[in-house]
């Protein structure tokens, strides 16, 4: 699907399809899909913005690297984002964008619908300022921005999963918990995978020496640079907290282990000089036919575990 918002000199966007490439003006094309027909625009397109085969190949082959690249006339980057498919925190899909960031012209090209573009075009729509006159690189910035800001409500509930998932831990550990550890961790690996690079793409286009990123936008792409921090940092944080709730659960299941040893070595210990009294006074037939002995050997079978129990009392075993 081709959509193509055209920037006026008056502050206004145009939005169209092709027809509006005829036009005069800054241009913000969109182009989304993986079908033949998407793929034979992206191909006219890139004989239009004069691409490189280069670009282009790394836009039919999607599963590319967070990277930017300069090229003749224009800058080639791509940037990653996650989108929620379900209601567990673990069910996230990757979402790849590319960008092609000319003098007067932006192309993003994205497989599926994209969120951040959604969110751009919004607010390129609702503008009556004129702001984006400014500038293609404005727009880029609006949509990854949106883009890197997709990412925080993933990663708070996903801090917040674990957070739960330690809590319950510590009040009743159960081994489904641990399937579960190994679940947040694995998200988190792709996480982190997939957000740290791209600190250095945004890095690179707060550049003073960076081709068509004006210098009013290079600040609005230092906060975007400021968010992936913000970002990599609570990744940071989720890391060290997935493995306090590891070394927590195999801690609190090694305490139960040992609470059941304990509990079985006592009760081991009862019955250890009852099975001696049982024995001593079954082998003296002629003894304990005495009705004197028998009671006595019941006396002393209730005494031995009474002073056993107190015995463990006072060492703070029970």
């Amino acid at each position: 699907m081709l959509t193509v918002h055209l920037l006026k000199a008056d502050g206004t966007v145009l939005t169209g399809g092709r027809e509006l490439m005829e036009e005069e003006g800054a241009m913000w094309v969109d182009l989304q899909g993986s079908s033949e027909q998407e793929m034979a625009e992206l191909k006219e397109l890139a004989v239009l913005f004069e691409l490189h085969k280069l670009e282009v190949e790394d836009c039919l082959h999607r599963d590319q690297r967070p990277k930017l690249e300069e090229y003749p006339g224009h800058l080639f980057f791509v940037m990653h984002g996650f989108r929620s498919t379900g209601a567990d925190v673990c069910e996230l899909e990757p979402q790849e964008l590319h960008f092609f960031l000319g003098p007067d012209w932006l192309l993003t090209v994205h497989e599926e619908e994209s969120a951040a573009v959604l969110e751009a075009r919004r607010r390129l729509l609702a503008d009556t300022r004129g702001t984006f006159v400014k500038g293609v690189d404005r727009v880029a910035y609006l949509v990854a921005d949106a883009l890197v800001d997709g990412n925080f409500p993933l990663v708070e509930g996903f801090t917040e999963e674990l957070e739960a998932l330690e809590g319950a831990i510590f009040e009743q550990p159960d081994p489904a918990h641990q399937q579960r550890i190994f679940q947040l961790k694995r998200t988190l690996v792709l996480l982190r995978r997939v957000l740290a690079p791209q600190r250095d793409v945004v890095g690179m286009l707060t550049r003073e020496d960076q081709a068509h990123v004006t210098e009013r936008t290079r600040l609005y792409f230092r906060d975007v640079a400021d968010h992936l921090i913000r970002l990599q940092e609570q990744l940071d944080a989720d890391s060290n907290l997935v493995a306090n709730v590891r070394d927590g659960y195999l801690a609190m299941m090694a305490n139960r282990t040992a609470e059941v040893s304990k509990q079985l070595t006592i009760v081991a210990t009862v019955f250890l000089p009852l099975s001696f009294i049982v024995g001593f006074f079954g082998q003296n037939f002629e003894v304990l036919s005495h009705p004197f002995n028998f009671w006595l050997m019941l006396a002393t079978m209730l005494v031995v575990p009474a002073l056993l129990f107190v015995w463990f009392r006072h060492k703070r075993w029970l």
